[in-house]
């Protein structure tokens, strides 16, 4: 059975074709000068298709026969293939703005951005409630069909990935770094997740860093190729609220979850609820707007907060027992390199055993009597 990222599909350009390389290079050295100015690239391609020109009449980066080979070798590396702007296989919203992605990079099913998407985005520091609700509003999203588009960034983001996985459903990470890098780096396994069941995505030429200009361009993605766009958690001066300005720029809907007025973490979103955003309450709220139809399915049994405790997971528990602490510490006591530790512990955050304080440490929270959570003794 082909995995994802061997169905070949028109347009979509893989390192692993030799016949594919000519372009590669082209498209590579197009990626490479122009990524950080779109809208001069799509200007261009709207007047002439072809690359070449654009390559050369392009100002930027030194872009040598030695770098784009370097470029293409990184990229096979990765496992990404290129679906550049002219190709049939580019998002079709996205190809409308001025500002589009002169290339994309695509780790796994290219096909997947074809499909009606919905962002879900929210704050990295989550509170379980903010977890509980994107999971419910993902999961219910991916069995109704529909794709979920996140930044693979802690908390929201890479809650809503796992839950739309967990429905068995497909989900979309955009990236503000080159397609051979994962940011952040504990994230790698549930790249590699999304890579197998839907896509992870750049626009970055192969060796880009994760630098802080470029989360505002990875946004504007995020919300160009959704339907909608849901903001799950908000402070005040939130990326997430970068997402939604993109997405109203753009004329896309906005919904946001309702928090607690006194909540730091809704602050952002009440706001936006104030201005004129539709509430998400549950996922039926998002498809009403993007007129998509809910599927009706007997509702999941529940698991227990007992399972998965075993192994990494019931380590990770044990230790925080004895009193909070950060990620880096938790390694070193359990000797549990990051990448491990991340995917042990996602689990435990998502079920909403474990917290991460704003001072960056990591308590155990347990069952109170009645409802809501409440700090382990």
């Amino acid at each position: 059975m082909l995995s994802p990222s061997d169905v070949p599909l028109p347009g979509v350009l893989d390192p692993r074709v030799p016949a594919d390389h000519a372009a590669l290079r082209l498209w590579l050295g197009v990626q490479r000068r122009l990524a950080l100015r779109p809208m001069e690239a799509i200007a261009a391609l709207r007047e002439d298709p072809d690359p070449e020109p654009l390559l050369a009449l392009a100002r930027g980066l030194p872009c040598t026969p030695t770098d784009l080979d370097a470029a293409l070798g990184s990229l096979a590396q990765s496992g990404a293939r290129l679906v550049p702007w002219v190709s049939p296989v580019y998002p079709p919203q996205l190809r409308r703005f001025v500002d589009a992605a002169p290339v994309l990079a695509v780790r796994g099913d290219a096909s997947a951005l074809q499909v009606p998407c919905v962002a879900i985005v929210g704050a990295r520091a989550a509170t379980a409630y903010g977890k509980e609700m994107a999971r419910r509003i993902s999961g219910d999203l991916a069995r109704a069909g529909v794709v979920v588009a996140s930044g693979l960034a802690r908390g929201i983001d890479a809650v809503a990935h796992i839950a739309a996985l967990d429905a068995g459903g497909r989900t979309v990470a955009f990236q503000a770094c080159g397609p051979d890098q994962v940011y952040p780096a504990g994230h790698r396994g549930l790249a590699d997740r999304i890579a197998s069941q839907g896509a992870v995505v750049s626009e970055l030429p192969p060796g880009t860093p994760p630098l802080k200009a470029h989360f505002p361009l990875r946004n504007r993605l995020i919300s160009g190729v959704s339907r909608a766009v849901v903001v799950v958690e908000a402070r005040a001066r939130s990326g997430s609220l970068v997402t939604a300005r993109h997405a109203l720029d753009q004329g896309i809907d906005v919904l946001a979850v309702p928090g607690p007025v006194t909540a730091p973490t809704s602050e952002g979103t009440n706001g936006l609820l104030r201005d004129g955003a539709a509430p998400a309450m549950e996922a039926a709220d998002v498809l009403s707007v993007i007129g998509v139809e809910a599927r009706v399915e007997a509702d999941a049994p529940e698991p227990s907060r007992e399972e998965g405790t075993a192994g990494d997971a019931g380590r990770i528990l044990a230790a925080l027992h004895h009193g909070a602490c950060t990620r880096d510490e938790l390694g070193r006591r359990l000797v549990l390199d990051p990448g491990a530790l991340a995917v042990a512990i996602l689990p435990l955050e998502l079920d909403g055993r474990v917290v991460e304080d704003r001072d960056g440490r990591l308590r155990v929270v347990r069952a109170a009597p009645g409802r809501g959570l409440s700090s382990a003794p």
